[in-house]
């Protein structure tokens, strides 16, 4: 090859990947800065801090800002643009992926932890803060949390679940002459801050379908979800070229708010391992083998064209943040808007592999480090209640530690113990957001493939003469 065209070709994959390669920069300039900072100067203030994380701070904002109106738009001109058998097929195939994979990522988690043991002989010295926020996060209660998700699915006002959540919340009694058990707390009602992502997305399933139904009536209402969820996908491609400088400063705020180093690896380094372990084997291993069976391709190819969506979910601790990304990612790949705009989405709310295998591990090296013993049913408690639990977790970042508390309780330890595994959880929180994302990204490509003759039969029936005679052609040349 002459040197021309070499450099020829050199320019045209910067060119390509120029946003991806700015990305992984960022990723790594983050997490170095961060570094040199910790161990170069004295403690941080929390103002200090702030100001270091502020330009990531508006980069988030601005993605979580389009969050709402691209998962709506997106969900409800996906559905209501395809007949109801063909909206169920998609939707039955994608949660039959869900399903799988996150039972998957349980049953190895659990194998890895038990195999491992990372929590026999651990010495783990906790935090004032950690236990501060293993205090907060243990005044909940395990039927209290399942009730409110169903509750959250079902909402009360479209409106304000843009902007809240309900949730059930208890009151300490502090005229009690003793302390009483939890379900012996007064609770009330409240809302808290965040959108309800459960509800916004099971409304917009009910009201694509419907307007699917209502055929030529609904037409005006699906050409206005089409037309913003378009508009939507146009800001995310003005957002995105902010992500290499705001997941740089992201990363590197979060290295700075770090305790010790040297002490959270000394005392949680076999447990960060087994996690780690886990989601390279979940992501790399049982995803990879579950796509090749439904493509009879390898994932890889697509995993480093997710590049940058996968830096930014990373950057993001949020799913649900990098949902336009991903969005826009696949887009570009060619796969049918329609599969595309529904499964990510719903994926983004109740597809949580990453953060299922971390808690099946956790609870359970909680109780080795405890000395407790568990039996098999406590095992398959553990695996139920992760698994449901994961789905809780609504791809905001860190609600894994809110949701660790019901499944501890499975295992009847105290829910203050979330306080052991905070100092590491920061960190591993990103790491299983990355695994979530391309999860949902790659079951969307396989969704897609085993979907394309049932949607290509809808464009058949559906389309005008002369675009008929274009889909036949299309459909020689690609055989």
């Amino acid at each position: 090859m002459t040197r021309p065209k070499l450099q020829s070709k050199c320019r045209g994959f910067v060119g390509e990947n120029l946003l991806t390669i700015l990305t992984l920069i960022g990723v790594f300039a983050g997490g170095l800065v961060g570094f040199i900072i910790k161990n170069s100067t004295g403690e941080w203030s929390k103002r200090e801090i702030m100001y270091i994380s502020f330009p990531g701070e508006i980069f988030l904002r601005m993605l979580k800002c389009l969050i709402v109106p691209l998962l709506v738009s997106s969900i409800t001109s996906a559905i209501g643009g395809l007949d109801l058998s063909m909206s169920s097929k998609i939707a039955t195939r994608a949660i039959c992926y869900y399903f799988v994979t996150t039972i998957s990522a349980v049953i190895l988690g659990i194998c890895l932890v038990t195999t491992i043991r990372p929590g026999d002989g651990a010495q783990i010295v906790t935090s004032e803060r950690s236990e501060k926020t293993g205090e907060e996060a243990s005044k909940v209660m395990t039927p209290d949390t399942l009730m409110d998700l169903v509750r959250n699915m079902f909402t009360d006002n479209i409106v304000g679940a843009t902007l809240q959540q309900y949730q059930t919340k208890l009151e300490e009694n502090k005229t009690a002459t003793e302390p009483l058990p939890l379900n012996m707390w007064p609770f009330k009602e409240s809302k808290r801050d965040g959108s309800n992502v459960l509800g916004l997305v099971m409304f917009s399933i009910i009201l694509g379908t419907t307007i699917g139904r209502m055929r030529e009536k609904g037409q005006l209402l699906q050409d206005f979800f089409s037309t913003l969820s378009e508009a939507m996908m146009i800001i995310t491609s003005w957002v995105i070229w902010i992500s290499p400088l705001g997941v740089a400063f992201l990363i590197a705020a979060k290295i700075i708010e770090m305790e010790s180093i040297a002490s959270t690896i000394q005392s949680l380094g076999w447990y960060f391992l087994t996690v780690m372990l886990g989601l390279i084997l979940h992501g790399f291993g049982t995803i990879a083998v579950i796509f090749f069976l439904g493509t009879r391709t390898l994932p890889f190819r697509y995993v480093a064209k997710l590049s940058q969506v996968l830096a930014t979910a990373f950057g993001t601790g949020s799913s649900s943040a990098t949902m336009p990304l991903t969005i826009k990612c696949l887009d570009g790949m060619g796969i049918d808007p329609r599969v595309t705009r529904f499964v990510i989405p719903v994926g983004a709310t109740i597809n949580m592999d990453g953060t299922a295998l971390y808690e099946a591990v956790a609870a359970l090296f909680i109780a080795q480090f405890r000395k407790v013993d568990y039996t098999f049913g406590n095992i398959v408690a553990v695996s139920i209640t992760a698994t449901a639990a994961s789905i809780g977790a609504a791809g905001i970042p860190q609600a894994g530690l809110v949701t660790m508390v019901m499944v501890l309780d499975t295992v009847g330890l105290p829910a203050k113990d979330v306080s052991l595994i905070i100092a590491v959880d920061w960190l591993l929180d990103r790491f299983r957001t990355t695994i979530n994302v391309m999860c949902d990204a790659l079951g969307t490509i396989l969704v897609n493939h085993l979907s394309k003759k049932d949607l290509q039969s809808v464009d058949r029936l559906n389309a005008e003469p002369h675009e008929l005679l274009e889909l036949g052609a299309n459909g020689h040349e690609k055989e």
